[in-house]
């Protein structure tokens, strides 16, 4: 029969909390980042809690030292394998064979290449399936890359398109955090009319002066519904 865990409740081990910070994983983590945590705390953090008088720091240094501090000798164990070391069960033996079961799938995926931007049509086929078909308004913000590929996309404003709303110091924020000088707006019309209103003109104006003043570059601002599209650069009124 294979060994349960130490324990699978949520207690805190009494002898970890009366360690340092720099040797508590979670605290660490936090003041010092997830890449200052050695392969040991990082199972600690994982795995969570180890037994009475076997602290899960203890118990985590344990399962590498049984596997030569290697994370390739690791994946090669199983379950029947894993539960000889002291206080690993089936519970911990499965949550890391997960871990290193996710390892391998992330090594064999291929990074999807980005949208490339070129025109509104590219714009409409990415924020269609977006927004085109909400029952309100969104305004979007599209970050693209050097070479126009969309790095990334998000919600500015949701519920309303009224100018008063709409908050240019968050997407000049958001392109500076991001290091991106080309930027793309949309936003839906729920009511299926391409024709801008005034209020749409505004958000533009502001935004196209507010891309001046930083050396960004507006692309465009697309009107996007179900069925079609408007774009402010394509009818020339992106200035």
């Amino acid at each position: 029969m294979l060994p349960e865990d130490f324990s699978n409740g949520e207690k805190k081990d009494p002898r970890l909390m009366d360690q340092s910070v720099d040797s508590r994983p979670r605290e660490k983590a936090m003041s010092k980042g997830i890449g200052s945590l050695t392969v040991s705390e990082l199972w600690a953090l994982i795995l969570r809690a180890g037994g009475p008088g076997y602290p899960i720091t203890t118990l985590c240094e344990e399962l590498m030292k049984a596997n030569d501090n290697s994370l390739l000798e690791l994946e090669r164990q199983d379950i029947v394998q894993l539960v000889t070391i002291k206080g690993i069960g089936r519970s911990k033996a499965l949550q890391v064979l997960a871990v290193m079961e996710l390892i391998r799938r992330y090594n064999t995926e291929t990074p999807k290449a980005p949208p490339i931007i070129k025109n509104a049509d590219d714009i409409y086929k990415v924020m269609r399936p977006v927004i085109g078909n909400l029952p309100h308004e969104e305004i979007w913000l599209m970050l693209l890359n050097q070479q126009h590929g969309v790095k990334r996309k998000l919600c500015i404003t949701q519920g309303s398109g009224n100018a008063s709303l709409f908050d240019l110091k968050k997407v000049l924020r958001t392109a500076l955090y991001e290091d991106c000088n080309i930027l793309v707006l949309c936003h839906n019309h729920p009511s299926g009319n391409l024709n801008p209103s005034p209020q749409d003109d505004v958000i533009t104006h502001k935004l196209v002066e507010g891309c001046k003043a930083m050396d960004f570059r507006l692309l465009d601002h697309v009107i996007v519904t179900s069925s079609g599209f408007y774009s402010y650069a394509s009818s020339g009124r992106l200035k």
